[in-house]
């Protein structure tokens, strides 16, 4: 049996090892013609390798969601983070990503960031960063008192068009509609938000269920 580990190290070594349009970075080659779409995952892959499974919700089917978000056209970027990822480092990282695909001529329209939950908490410093309201972000059953007392302590902000989807009966996360008023910004041109009713809670983030894969798409394609 491959161990987590392994497998991680594996993933990096390849730089589309699920497709041809999966890619662990930006592609050195960039085509300003693509969209692409920044998939940031859940906590679980940190501490459990790219094909964990949780007592509660599962396995995280972690290669089947890029699959499902790649088979439409986009060029997907995503990489399983080292355990213990600073969520303020890592947003850094990802956002000169963006910055260097904005620098080579890609439109901001045609980018997307999708995170689900902690991913999502890395999306929003990701927009909080880049500041730019164009750009598109799928941000997925991260929003809770807890999360709103932490970004009005550090002044966190969303900008450009934004989606929030989550799950009627998610005990984690809930809706952000009572949160906006902290994290609304001049920059943030769209707000909408999604109530799944598959009744699976932070199970829906482990699968790409149409019920969020279909908006999110539908969202960047925008």
């Amino acid at each position: 049996m491959i161990k987590p580990l392994l497998l991680i190290i594996i993933f990096y070594l390849s730089s589309n090892l699920f497709g041809q349009n999966i890619y662990n970075h930006v592609p050195s080659k960039v085509d300003t013609s693509k969209k692409y779409l920044f998939y940031l995952h859940g906590r679980i892959i940190e501490e459990y390798g790219v094909r964990p499974e949780s007592k509660k919700y599962g396995i995280y089917e972690y290669e089947k969601i890029l699959n499902s978000l790649a088979e439409t056209g986009f060029e997907v970027i995503s990489e399983p983070r080292p355990k213990n990822t600073d969520i303020f480092n890592y947003s850094q990282k990802v956002a000169a990503q963006i910055d260097s695909l904005l620098a080579s001529g890609v439109p901001p329209g045609n980018i997307t960031v999708i995170g689900a939950s902690k991913g999502a908490g890395i999306a929003v410093l990701v927009s909080n960063t880049l500041k730019n309201d164009k750009i598109k972000y799928v941000i997925m059953a991260i929003c809770n008192r807890h999360m709103a007392k932490f970004w009005k302590d550090n002044k966190i902000k969303l900008w450009g068009k934004v989606l929030y989807i989550y799950d009627i009966n998610d005990e984690i996360a809930g809706s952000c509609k009572g949160y906006l008023d902290i994290l609304r910004s001049d920059g943030l041109k769209e707000y909408k938000e999604i109530e799944v009713k598959l009744g699976l809670g932070h199970g829906i983030l482990y699968s790409p269920f149409k019920e969020w894969v279909t908006p999110a798409l539908e969202w960047a394609n925008q």
